[in-house]
């Protein structure tokens, strides 16, 4: 392939979710030629949203936008405010509230105090997550609460985790204080510890679009379309000279200026021809989940939209009544519960049929709720093989490098799978913006020596 075509070519952008897709408005906003490979047969990936015939709305797991990313991608108009959100924790048979019913609990504020009086190094704070949490909520909360649904979440021990799965919880106690309260004084779900990229404040909070979420990605879409290439799987990223130059889709070769990829971090060393500089990637995991979405007679069978299930007799670790905060995803007098459950693809809970595990979870439930057997009217199972990153100790010096850097000119991860981040919705609509203003400046920069080289030649 010839470099010297690399300069003008086009960017290519592996992935159509809303990392990709953002990434397209923002390159076609600055009159930046792309285009956009998408394996599957339509845009939006783990953003989709289904609904069936009865009424109901699934996605994959519950996902929920601000009226800040609303009105920056223009559907602000197109949302409902969610009115109402709130988390619990289910331990020893009592519900708790997040956090700070946990808080009041004399046992778990003695066993943080404690470790406030004999703090552990910063050395062996960071050795692991389990020291991280200890250190953080003292032995007892972390113990019952914390580590046990972060394993059950990420399926490792806490032990073999980097501490750096702490940095999820940004919020400071007087910054969630304020924010509830501001919840509850404006009667809306006032966004807390969804979005650390721009700083959250009171006039944020969370939204859910008409149709739900995949309207997001169907406005990113507008006007893109004929740049958009649907069943279209790269097969390889070109590089020459430590710098990519082109992609291969569908045994064709097309030149590029640089790659914008949202792949999975471990997928992306398999997809690069010429350097073998991303195959420390390969050994990243990602935890596969999944989502049985419970269809059920009545409303407000949880105690909260978001209920956290450490003890580990059960087999999810989350449930969320979606519902409750957004009523119109169920029909009237009727609910959804959607039962998190992370597994290993292939085994035995990601191999089990929908309605084995639905019957599966109503079995579970019924110590939550009494009569669930005489309320369920089905599921709906979705299966994800990537839904988070695993930060695993072990690897921890490849995904801070893969943070810092890529290695290869002109390639750039971008979106939760691609960067290998824990980053949400709107964290990842800036965070993609801010790459590709790097993308243009290294496109830019690449003409630039393009035309000095072609002027030198011609003398």
């Amino acid at each position: 392939m010839n470099i010297a075509k690399n300069s003008i070519a086009p960017v290519a952008i592996i992935g159509g979710g809303p990392a990709g897709l953002t990434a397209a408005w923002y390159l076609h906003r600055q009159k930046i030629p792309f285009i956009l490979y998408e394996a599957g047969p339509k845009i939006a990936g783990l953003a989709s949203s289904f609904h069936d015939t009865d009424g109901y709305t699934y996605d994959f797991g519950a996902h929920f936008i601000n009226n800040r990313l609303a009105a920056a991608v223009g559907i602000g108009s197109q949302c409902r405010d969610v009115l109402y959100y709130g988390e619990s924790v289910l331990i020893h048979g009592k519900t708790y509230g997040y956090p700070f019913g946990l808080m009041k609990s004399p046992r778990y504020v003695a066993s943080a105090l404690a470790r406030r009086i004999l703090p552990p190094s910063r050395q062996e704070m960071h050795q692991n997550a389990a020291n991280w949490f200890r250190s953080s909520y003292g032995d007892l909360l972390a113990n019952e609460v914390a580590i046990p649904l972060l394993e059950a979440w990420s399926g490792a021990p806490a032990t073999e985790l980097a501490s750096a799965v702490g940095s999820k919880m940004q919020n400071t106690i007087p910054q969630t204080l304020k924010l509830r309260m501001a919840s509850r004084l404006s009667r809306r779900a006032v966004g807390c510890g969804y979005s650390h990229e721009i700083p959250e404040n009171p006039h944020v909070w969370h939204v859910y679009p008409e149709g739900g979420v995949g309207l997001l990605c169907q406005k990113l879409a507008e006007g893109i379309e004929q740049h958009i290439k649907l069943e279209s799987p790269v097969q390889r990223i070109i590089v020459q000279d430590g710098r990519v130059v082109g992609v291969r889709c569908q045994d064709e070769e097309q030149p590029v200026s640089a790659v914008v990829s949202t792949a999975p971090a471990n997928i992306l060393s398999r997809l690069v021809e010429g350097t073998d500089i991303l195959k420390p990637l390969g050994q990243l995991r990602y935890r596969p989940m999944v989502f049985v979405n419970l269809r059920l007679e009545g409303r407000n069978l949880l105690k909260d939209t978001v209920v956290w299930l450490p003890e580990g007799h059960f087999t999810s670790f989350r449930l969320t009544e979606t519902p409750i905060s957004m009523p119109w995803l169920a029909p009237e007098g009727k609910t959804l519960v959607t039962v998190d459950i992370g597994c290993e693809k292939g085994d035995r809970i990601w191999s089990m049929d929908d309605d084995a595990l639905g019957e599966l979870c109503i079995e579970e439930l019924q110590e939550i709720i009494p009569d669930i057997k005489k309320r369920y009217r089905g599921c709906r199972v979705l299966r994800t093989p990537i839904a988070y990153p695993v930060y695993l100790n072990e690897y921890e010096e490849v995904r801070v490098k893969l943070a810092q850097s890529i290695g290869i000119d002109g390639l750039y991860p971008i979106g939760r799978n691609g960067e290998f981040s824990h980053a949400l919705m709107e964290d990842v609509y800036w965070r993609t913006q801010h790459k590709m203003r790097q993308v243009i400046d290294y496109r830019n920069a690449s003409q630039s020596r393009h035309h000095r080289s072609s002027a030198q030649f011609m003398h």
